[in-house]
């Protein structure tokens, strides 16, 4: 009885959880796809119109803030992936030198500890003309200057980037000294008894030995750029005009400005259906890395 209670317990355990599961996150999605296919406005309609059933995906792609929101979503990625690489110079930096270790890494993790809000406020008044950096380097003198990059439909995404950069920068750096640490130590002096460069140490030696880590970063990044929403509507509320729009953005604008539930979850089926694209292929390639180095082993 004892044998059979102990294979039971766990699984009982696992049953509240695995019901939220099912219920919150699964059933929340078949619910979204489902009302993605109505005609439904402020409140949900359940009955589905065959003769006009992708109505909501047409319209959501003849929507230039959608398409907008489609483009932001592709400079997001491409700046954010600057954290990575930044967050890697970083941690070879400390890495050499260890002295300080402990406090430069607390310096560069502190900004993590921010809620995103918090950080796009902040940035905002960085950008401010009447309050940040340009009305500082015209106090110095610097009459031309021009760091209004918010108030710019040109420069209002990289205004975002770079407070992304800056909130995300020591998580990434965090996890690429934790991969550094865990290199033999013999390598790194081997490499130093053959005379191998620095330059050439790192970019054909350790970076190839790391490559699960930026790929766990790379993960990581493409998620959380999927899903940018808080410092968005703290930096910029979306503006100037919908320069700064996001897929998530549009999805909650649709839902609570414009009323529309069904088009917000055809939105959001979409964003569901990205997130897939970027994230199962990394998976797998990690999956398929991890199965070659336990059979090499």
């Amino acid at each position: 009885m004892a044998i059979r209670w102990s294979w039971a317990s766990p699984r009982i355990a696992l049953i509240p959880a695995l019901t939220t599961t099912a219920v919150a996150f699964l059933g929340a999605i078949l619910w979204t796809i489902w009302i993605s296919f109505t005609r439904s406005r402020r409140f949900p309609e359940y009955t589905i119109d065959l003769s006009s059933w992708s109505r909501q995906y047409e319209r959501l792609f003849n929507d230039s803030s959608w398409t907008t929101a489609l483009g932001n979503i592709l400079v997001l990625a491409i700046g954010n992936a600057l954290a990575i690489l930044f967050g890697f110079i970083l941690a070879a930096m400390i890495e050499r030198e260890k002295r300080g270790e402990g406090f430069f890494r607390t310096i560069f993790l502190y900004p993590l500890a921010l809620s995103l809000i918090v950080t796009g406020i902040a940035w905002r008044w960085i950008f401010n003309p009447d309050l940040g950096v340009q009305n500082f380097l015209r106090g110095l003198g610097w009459e031309s200057a021009n760091f209004n990059w918010l108030a710019d439909t040109r420069t209002a995404m990289y205004g975002i980037i770079l407070a992304s950069i800056w909130h995300g920068l020591g998580f990434y750096m965090a996890l690429m000294l934790a991969g550094l640490k865990s290199i033999n130590s013999e390598i790194w002096s081997a490499a130093r008894l053959d005379g191998v460069s620095l330059w050439k140490f790192y970019t054909e030696i350790i970076i190839p030995m790391m490559k699960f880590t930026f790929l766990t970063c790379a993960i990581l990044l493409s998620l959380g750029v999927v899903k940018t929403y808080d410092i968005v509507l703290a930096m910029t509320n979306g503006g100037p005009g919908t320069s700064t729009w996001t897929p998530a953005y549009f999805v909650v604008n649709s839902f609570g400005a414009r009323g529309n539930i069904g088009y917000a979850s055809a939105a959001a089926v979409i964003m569901l259906l990205m997130t897939a694209a970027l994230f199962l292929p990394l998976m797998l390639v990690t999956a398929w890395q991890a199965r070659r180095r336990e059979e090499r082993a």
